[in-house]
């Protein structure tokens, strides 16, 4: 299925160096879906190479054109939005209509920058001096290196490639081994937009070798990564000894507070809709349940109840949740549930593989009560369908647990009142606060988050400003 595909630069498909391939499994069924094409020294040489010159035609390319080509990508990516799709469900196992809603959220963060294109406003500077005039401008950074996971192939592809086109970067673009045909599907797709050879690469081989021989490239100059705290660091510290740019959105660790007031149904509603997304492999993913000690029972029995109805199946036979995305994962959460309830937490529904599947990386979805803040799951973060709930007495108590992580990233509130909303999000420690509703991520929206989850910002208009070079100039009117 990856015959088509391979190692893009120069505007075309290329294989290999060696023609080397590697297997892609399908989690649904644990069958080889394909061999894709194993990026070699020789190929990073060649996409970067090709980076370069795309960058020399891109950036003089006018904003207006830059926009027009980008939001024919856009529409490109609507127009083909079944294909791409079913790559998404066959390589991270998630339900159609979920990667149908992925490919349509990346459509919209190409639209998005298409227009941020042409608002790259500079400033002017009123001189002190009456004989001189003071300006503020911005222009592209140069050649990024876009460093993909696997969970969210395709919007966070699209992040980083159509935010550096939109700077008028040129992006080198490295999917994660696990996906590499639904990025390159990505790819295939938008490149009949009309971008100039050599403005998108992608090469698809070995994470930390690909990784490590782009960042030590003088042609890169930004790095942009989605990924684990731990990967995250040593990217930054690779990065160092060339000081190039970095935007680092890392893991997270999503406090979900119920307050008394809350209307219970709609925040189970929230729940269900923010936990089983992509059955909890997600970075925003709630991972830690503080309910009001009044509404606990309450939201407990109800989120029991409605989690016990998923259906779980393959990801084209329409179910609630698909399987997890690898076999490493699922023995990771299965390891992380026997640790939770050895510490002492009760087992309220799941916890184990499900028994119904013979083949495929099926994890029932599982909630413990009778949690302690110092237990494993409260610090390491699950991205699984593993929900432990807690109780909390009061406002100052929930925030100080809350906080109490080293990570940022993002947070929900379920409150009928709008001084409460406002008093907890100010006082959370977390890049994003998402209130009654799942929603997080969007493309109008900077999406991101502090302390360990990284810095930086994907999305909304402060996006492209991390793409960008400030230049100053100070303009002496008398010759």
């Amino acid at each position: 299925m990856y015959n088509k595909f391979g190692q893009f630069y120069n505007g075309s498909w290329h294989q290999s160096f060696d023609k080397s391939t590697y297997e892609v499994v399908n989690p649904c069924n644990e069958e080889v879906i394909g061999e894709a094409s194993n990026a070699k020294p020789e190929d990073v040489d060649k996409a970067l190479i090709s980076s370069k010159e795309g960058f020399n035609t891109w950036k003089k390319i006018s904003p207006w054109e830059r926009s027009k080509i980008i939001r024919r990508a856009a529409d490109l990516i609507r127009e083909n939005k079944n294909t791409i799709a079913k790559w998404v469900s066959l390589e991270v196992g998630k339900p159609l209509k979920e990667s149908l809603g992925e490919v349509e959220g990346a459509a919209d963060i190409f639209e998005w920058n298409s227009e941020e294109t042409k608002r790259m406003f500079g400033q002017s500077i009123e001189s002190r001096f009456p004989t001189t005039r003071m300006n503020v401008y911005y222009q592209p950074i140069g050649v990024v290196a876009a460093l993909v996971p696997w969970n969210f192939p395709c919007i966070l592809a699209s992040r980083k490639i159509s935010t550096a086109l939109a700077a008028g970067c040129s992006v080198i673009c490295k999917p994660d081994i696990i996906t590499p045909g639904s990025v390159m599907s990505l790819i295939d797709v938008i490149n009949k937009a009309g971008f100039p050879d050599g403005a998108i690469n992608l090469l698809s081989g070995d994470p930390a070798k690909v990784s490590e021989q782009l960042i030590s490239s003088n042609i890169v100059k930004k790095v942009s990564i989605t990924g684990s705290t731990r990967v995250g660091k040593i990217i930054l510290k690779q990065a160092a000894d060339k000081v190039q740019r970095v935007t680092m959105e890392l893991s997270g660790h999503a406090p979900f507070i119920v307050y008394e007031d809350a209307n219970v149904e709609k925040a189970v509603d929230t729940a269900m809709a923010a936990k089983y997304r992509n059955n909890g492999q997600v970075c925003i993913s709630p991972s830690r349940f503080f309910l009001h000690e009044k509404i606990k029972e309450q939201f407990q029995n109800l989120f029991v109840k409605k989690t016990l109805k998923l259906k779980l199946g393959d990801a084209f036979s329409n179910p609630d949740l698909g399987p997890i995305t690898t076999e490493k994962r699922l023995n990771d959460i299965e390891k992380l549930t026997d640790v939770t309830v050895n510490e002492g937490a009760d087992l309220l529904c799941g916890g184990k593989r499900a028994s119904n599947f013979n083949k495929g990386y099926y994890f029932e979805p599982t909630i413990f009560d009778k949690v302690r803040d110092d237990y494993t799951i409260m610090t390491e973060e699950p991205f699984a369908p593993l929900s432990p709930l807690l109780s909390f007495k009061n406002f100052d108590e929930v925030i100080e647990r809350a906080n109490n992580h080293d990570n940022g990233l993002s947070s929900y509130v379920c409150t009928s009142s709008i001084k409460r909303a406002h008093e907890t999000a100010d006082a959370l420690e977390t890049g994003m606060v998402s209130i009654n509703t799942p929603v997080v991520a969007v493309a109008e929206a900077p999406f991101g988050g502090i302390k360990q989850s990284g810095y930086g910002r994907e999305g909304g208009s402060e996006a492209i400003k991390d793409y960008l070079n400030t230049k100053y100039t100070h303009l002496g009117l008398d010759g």
